[in-house]
């Protein structure tokens, strides 16, 4: 279907403001935007409680924000945020996805402030990712108070972190992931699908502007076929937890997303795959701005929701 009218709107008026590509920036500059956004997004919903903490690795620091609902906790989601490994933070539009999952799912949520590129390249976000799902299972019974759900969810570069996250936890037998949600994933460093060539693509995060955060993220492009960094290319993806892969329309990574589906399926794993009709890149971080926004984070809500009804269900009948 034609990219839904708002976003058409969002994006025509970006194009007349005349600003640079994205390609044309220093990640310095780029990650302004981030704050204009967050702007236009306000503040989330209010939840039961927030807790900020650093976590500490032998090569830095990094943050995590915690989110109770103001109910006992169903389940613990670790959200790993988009931006292309390069933008994004847990203090502007994620923290009202964060916000928005807890109150929807009653779940306490986990955002995960991974070190960026180009300052922190390749693998460093996957590092400080896994360290914080590492430490949520440790502390697993202070974030919620019975045996739950451990779900691991991002979109974009998040949805990639996420994946490649859920792979090691089974190659390194833990933490046990019951559940993973990946929101339009990054899963290959290939940028001549037909999706990326598309030009009804080329609108909030383009072919060009995905280069431009492979550049920043793993500048050699050899090792960009490696696993970790392109998941659709992991020899094995059985054993993965279920998952929702959730692509967008009119989105350059629509293929690779789709592609990455089949593949998860195709090597025993229970998926369900999911289209954003209408919408472009980007629109799950883009709340009180694209409608497309309260759709997305409805679903994949209601997707956790079920999930968690479905497991509680099975142990009280077993």
């Amino acid at each position: 279907m034609p990219l839904e009218p708002v976003s058409e709107a969002f994006v025509a008026e970006l194009a007349a403001a005349g600003e640079p590509p994205l390609h044309e920036l220093t990640p310095a500059v780029a990650r302004l935007s981030d704050m204009v956004a967050a702007g236009m997004t306000g503040r989330g919903p209010e939840v039961g409680s927030v807790r900020n903490l650093r976590l500490d690795r032998a090569s830095g620091r990094f943050r995590v924000r915690v989110l109770t609902p103001a109910v006992t906790p169903r389940a613990i989601i670790v959200y790993f945020h988009g931006g292309g490994w390069v933008l994004g933070d847990i203090d502007l539009q994620y923290d009202h996805v964060g916000r928005d999952l807890a109150n929807l799912t009653g779940s306490t949520v986990v955002l995960v402030n991974y070190r960026k590129a180009p300052e922190h390249p390749f693998p460093t976000a996957l590092e400080d990712s896994y360290t914080a799902l590492c430490w949520v299972a440790d502390h697993a019974a202070e974030l919620a108070p019975d045996p739950v759900p451990l779900v691991v969810a991002g979109d974009s570069a998040g949805g990639n972190i996420a994946t490649v996250v859920a792979r090691w936890a089974r190659d390194r037998s833990g933490p046990a992931i019951d559940y993973q949600v990946l929101v339009y994933p990054v899963t290959d460093c290939d940028l001549d699908r037909p999706s990326y060539l598309a030009p009804g693509n080329q609108l909030l995060v383009d072919r060009a502007a995905m280069a431009w955060f492979w550049s920043h993220y793993l500048p050699s492009e050899s090792e960009r076929t490696h696993p970790d960094a392109s998941p659709l290319r992991s020899e094995n993806l059985a054993g993965l937890p279920p998952a929702l892969v959730y692509v967008a329309e009119h989105d350059p990574l629509h293929d690779e997303g789709v592609a990455y589906a089949e593949a998860l399926s195709a090597a025993g794993v229970a998926v369900s795959l999911e289209t954003a009709h209408g919408q472009l890149h980007g629109y799950f971080q883009m709340a009180n701005i694209l409608p497309g926004y309260d759709d997305g984070i409805r679903l994949v809500a209601e997707r956790i929701t079920s999930f968690i009804s479905f497991n509680s269900s099975t142990e009280r009948v077993g």
